[in-house]
Parts: C-alpha cells; sequence; structure tokens
C-alpha cells in the first residue's frame, strides 16, 4: 500500500472512532446527484454514469449498516427526472431495478418504495412491491428508496388520501377540512411511521433539495458535498457526520 494510501485510511478510522454514536443521525436522506456530469466528464456514455451511481448505493448501504444508521432514504429518480429522453430512461428503468434487487439480496435491508408507482413502468412498480414484501421482516437498514418522487406531489397524494379516507368514513367536507391538521399529513405521507429525516446529504455541489422530502425536511440538516456521487468516498459521509454531530439542533427555536 502507498504511503498516500496509509495516510488517507489512518485519517478515515480516525474521523470514524471520532463519531459518537448518541450524535448520530437515525434517518439520513441522500440526493445522489452529479451521475450524467461524472459520465461526461469520464467521456462516457450516460448510462456508464448511472451504473457508477448505482454501484455507490450498494457501496454506500453497507457505510451505514457499519455505522448503525437505521434509515436511508435514497432520491434515486424524481419526477421531473421522467421527462428525459425514453432511451435514458428505459437504461435508468433497468439499472434501478437491478439495484434494488442487488440490495435485497442481501436479505439484510428493508426496501420500501416511496413515489407515485403509478408513474412508473409496470415492470418495474411490481419488482418494487415484490421486494417491499420480501424485505419487510428484515432488521437491518430500512432503505427508501424515491422512485418517480416528488415532494409536491406527495403531499397533494396524502391530503388526497386523508380526504377519500374521512369520505368513506361518511364524514362531510366541513367535518373533514376541520380534522385536518400536521398529525393528519404526516399519517398521510409515503414515509408515514418513519422519523423525518435527520440529516439531508447533496453531492454535485448543488444546493437546493429538488422537491425532495419537502415535508419531512422541515427541521433537517442539510450538508451540500461537492463530490459527483459515483466520487462520493466514506471519508466524506464521515466528514458530513462529523459536521452533523457539531451542530446544535434547535428545531426552530
Amino acid at each position: 500500500m502507498r504511503v498516500p494510501d496509509v495516510l488517507y485510511r489512518f485519517y478515515e478510522n480516525s474521523l470514524a472512532r471520532g463519531l459518537s454514536g448518541d450524535k448520530l443521525p437515525h434517518h439520513v436522506g441522500v440526493l445522489v446527484d452529479g451521475n450524467r456530469r461524472w459520465a461526461k466528464l469520464a467521456g462516457a456514455p450516460t448510462a456508464h454514469g448511472h451504473q457508477a451511481g448505482a454501484d455507490k448505493i450498494v457501496e454506500f448501504i453497507t457505510w451505514c449498516e457499519e455505522l448503525g444508521i437505521k434509515v436511508v432514504t435514497l432520491y434515486m429518480l424524481s419526477t421531473d427526472n421522467l421527462n428525459r429522453s425514453s432511451s435514458e430512461l428505459e437504461q435508468l428503468m433497468g439499472i434501478i431495478g437491478n439495484t434494488v434487487d442487488r440490495l435485497g439480496e442481501s436479505k439484510r435491508v428493508r426496501i420500501q418504495p416511496v413515489g407515485a408507482k403509478d408513474l412508473l413502468p409496470a415492470e418495474l412498480s411490481e419488482k418494487l412491491a415484490q421486494l417491499a414484501e420480501e424485505t419487510r421482516s428484515c432488521d437491518g437498514v430500512h432503505v427508501n428508496v424515491a422512485i418517480g418522487y416528488g415532494g409536491r406531489r406527495e403531499i397533494v397524494d396524502a391530503v388526497r388520501d386523508f380526504m377519500l379516507e374521512a369520505s368513506a368514513a361518511g364524514k362531510s367536507l366541513d367535518v373533514a377540512a376541520s380534522e385536518i391538521d400536521v398529525d393528519a399529513i404526516s399519517r398521510h405521507l409515503y414515509t408515514k411511521g418513519q422519523p423525518d429525516p435527520d440529516l439531508l446529504i447533496r453531492t454535485s455541489g448543488e444546493q437546493r433539495l429538488s422537491g425532495f422530502l419537502t415535508w419531512q425536511s422541515a427541521y433537517s440538516e442539510f450538508y451540500f458535498c461537492e463530490a459527483l456521487w459515483p466520487d462520493f468516498r466514506r471519508v466524506d459521509f464521515l466528514r458530513a457526520l462529523r459536521d452533523y454531530a457539531d451542530r446544535q439542533r434547535r428545531f426552530g427555536s
């Protein structure tokens, strides 16, 4: 091993040792951004960048397992991304399908799709539903795969579900309107029953959320990393966790 590699490993291990378990986030959301730019810089086809990003997702989940992160939400495909060319989307859907299969093969990860399933190809939608059922009892990292996801769409769907539930219970519009509140919306989100994300990480240097967990991120801490997602290293993740641990969360106060 070269000297720079030895120093790098020493630094990485030092970062990991310095993290206190009680200061780690319970739920981490990640905007896995930069796959297409990575491919362009490498002079490679776009699909090559998506595949490199998929490989990084599998690696990233192992880091979370090692560190004891309980819940991870991965922003893999937004509703806006569905406007891309049909050829790119076809390749991307195949890569996403293979990636969730790889995660499911570990028999340790619980997979939960979050997004508008009706916007996805039937084959992928069925695969996600099957993996969710097959991994339901897994007690490892709970991985939300945000595919066909949009934060505004999620809120609209939550309100719609609440109103349909009220209607099915025979409630009038006035009664339903009087009962709607923050808790009512939260109970109908794609992530219902889960803790809101403590930390959101976005790669590629962009500093916006792009509709990711719009409702749930009200009190999340944000961390923006310059690395493109395929280049995101374990040391970059450890730095994000150290930065989070050093912050004093105020929750709006």
